[in-house]
């Protein structure tokens, strides 16, 4: 379901699992909105991105007028997904970017931190292949067709 008025976001997908990785490239390429997904497969390459550094001095910089969107694996290599949200949400540049974790972990400890670390949301990803794609539309049509945005200036 698609509104008219639905604009494209960038997306930030933090995740080192190749399959997850096109399973959620899948999902969004399927709502056929027009979201542009960045990825990077570490805690330090999202860091990166965010802070405009090393390989991904281009990259865009996220800012809540665009909506941009972080969707985390808590579990990286290098900084893992806790250690990425904590900088993130405690940094005053950063910390209005929405944050979705989106892990296997069902852990109640990890909900909890993740929500005291102030994650937007906590998704834990299903097993199946079709639940896996359903679950990343959701997010997706939520925070491109159901979140009311400001007005964008020029």
């Amino acid at each position: 379901m698609n509104l008219p008025d639905a604009t494209p976001i960038d997306v930030l997908l933090v995740e080192d699992d190749p399959g997850d990785e096109l399973m959620t490239r899948e999902a969004f390429e399927d709502n056929k909105i027009g979201n542009t997904l960045h990825v990077v497969r570490d805690g330090e390459e999202a860091l990166d991105f965010l802070y405009k550094r090393g390989d991904h001095t281009d990259a865009p910089r996220p800012d809540l007028i665009l909506l941009d969107l972080i969707l985390l694996d808590l579990n990286l290599p290098k900084y893992d997904g806790r250690q990425v949200l904590e900088k993130i949400k405690s940094d005053e540049d950063l910390s209005h970017i929405p944050v979705v974790v989106l892990t296997t972990s069902s852990a109640e400890e990890d909900i909890l931190r993740s929500y005291k670390l102030h994650a937007n949301a906590y998704v834990t990803k299903p097993v199946d292949l079709d639940q896996f794609i359903a679950a990343v539309r959701q997010i997706d049509d939520f925070f491109v067709q159901v979140v009311r945005l400001p007005h964008r200036s020029g």
